[in-house]
């Protein structure tokens, strides 16, 4: 402070001071959303009144005959974030009537709950069949959330801000063992098997090989892009082997002697 007043006084009394240039200051870092004042800001310019229901819609009705959820009719978010027909998908019901359930319960659009939960009805839990016990438990990482894409700031909505995109991490199985999809520990050709069907029903699949964010736990989606471009970025990877390389034994040196042998020749 007594510097700062030091300088207001040589520069008022002509002491020749040149006054030294603004440093430019870092530009403030943009806000991930701008909180909403009003109702109408938060429901965006699409919102009618006449879209809240407690009715099932024709998706939430073929839910219901493979799953158990909870209606969430509409979601409201900043920008595009949210939308309607949103579930709250509890489990999925196999023939037969044993239940997989979903742990923690994700919150979906209806559209793409309907197609994870017949993949993991049809395709996933018949794989994991093969493994000795009856699928039970999926783990999920991630599901509805109000952000951009690997939740860099200023980047394009994320799948996931419309409720279109899951992050599944493991499949547990009624005997209690766990299947992380990414565990390099686990079988190579089931990670493959259920690889290749998540690739045919999903528009995006992405796991380690896609970037850092997707190293422990893969992503569904179902984007819609330019003539039905489809992104799997996938690799199963295999468990590193280290290979251990044993010396070979040494003979074991013999005595030192100071005698000359008895048959040495002199050629002096």
């Amino acid at each position: 402070m007594r510097l700062l007043i030091a300088f207001f006084w040589l520069a008022s009394a002509g002491g020749g001071l040149a006054l030294a240039e603004h440093a430019p200051l870092p530009r403030p870092h943009p806000p991930l959303w701008i909180e909403p004042q009003t109702f109408h800001e938060a429901a965006g310019p699409d919102f009618s009144s006449t879209d809240i229901t407690n009715t099932p819609t024709e998706c939430d009705q073929r839910l219901q005959l493979i799953a158990v959820i909870e209606l969430l009719p509409r979601l409201v978010g900043p920008d595009a974030c949210g939308g309607t027909d949103m579930v709250r998908l509890q489990a999925v019901v196999r023939v037969g009537g044993a239940r997989i359930e979903l742990k923690p319960t994700p919150v979906l659009r209806c559209a793409f709950a309907e197609s994870l939960a017949g993949w993991l009805r049809d395709e996933a839990a018949p794989r994991a069949d093969k493994l000795g016990a009856a699928l039970r438990t999926v783990e999920s990482y991630d599901d509805f959330e109000c952000r951009g894409r690997n939740r860099a700031a200023g980047a394009k909505l994320s799948e996931h801000g419309k409720g279109n995109a899951i992050d599944l991490r493991s499949f547990i199985l009624a005997d209690g063992r766990a299947f992380g999809l990414t565990d390099v520990k686990v079988a190579k050709d089931f990670r493959e098997d259920i690889r290749e069907s998540a690739c045919h029903r999903f528009t995006t699949v992405l796991g380690p090989g896609s970037d850092s964010q997707h190293d422990s736990h893969i992503h569904l989606d179902l984007i819609e892009r330019r003539q039905g471009f489809r992104m799997c970025q996938w690799d199963v990877r295999e468990q590193a082997v280290t290979e251990i390389v044993a010396r070979a034994r040494l003979p074991t040196p013999r005595p030192a002697t100071d005698k000359c042998p008895q048959h040495t020749r002199s050629w002096l």
